[in-house]
C-alpha cells in the first residue's frame, strides 16, 4: 500500500470540516488539536483556543482512559479536531484518535494554512528583539 492510498482510506472514514466548520465546532465547545512541531508554530502562529500536543504524544494526551491524559481529554464523546499544517497528517491522526475510542474525532481539510487563509483568528508569534 502507498501513503496516499493510507491516507485516502483514512479519510473515507471521517466527516473532515473546512476552517469555518471547525471554528464552529470549538465554539460549541469541541476541542481544536494543534499537532504541528514547534518550528511551525513559532513561524505562523497558533490558533487561539487550541491544545497544543505534539504528535508523537497525541494519543497519550487525548486518551481519557491514560494517567497522562490533557485535563481537556474528557471523555469519549468529546469533539476534537486534529489540526496539522496543511491537512495531511491530522487525517492520520484522527483515524488513530479513534481507534482509541473518541468517535467524534476528525481533522482540518487544510490544516492550519487554510484556517489562516480564510482569516480566522491566529495568535502571532512573539519573536524577541535583537539587543
Amino acid at each position: 500500500m502507498r501513503v496516499e492510498e493510507l491516507l485516502a482510506a483514512a479519510r473515507a472514514g471521517l466527516q473532515r470540516l473546512g476552517p469555518a466548520e471547525a471554528a464552529e465546532a470549538q465554539a460549541a465547545g469541541g476541542l481544536l488539536v494543534d499537532i504541528r512541531y514547534a518550528a511551525l508554530r513559532e513561524r505562523d502562529g497558533t490558533i487561539p483556543g487550541a491544545l497544543v500536543v505534539e504528535r508523537n504524544e497525541l494519543e497519550w494526551r487525548l486518551d481519557p482512559l491514560c494517567d497522562h491524559r490533557a485535563p481537556e481529554a474528557t471523555g469519549h464523546d468529546l469533539r476534537v479536531v486534529v489540526i496539522c499544517n496543511e491537512g495531511y497528517a491530522s487525517s492520520l491522526a484522527a483515524v488513530s484518535l479513534r481507534q482509541l475510542g473518541l468517535h467524534r474525532a476528525t481533522d482540518l481539510v487544510g490544516g492550519f494554512q487554510a484556517w489562516r487563509s480564510a482569516g480566522l483568528p491566529v495568535l502571532t508569534p512573539v519573536r524577541p528583539v535583537p539587543l
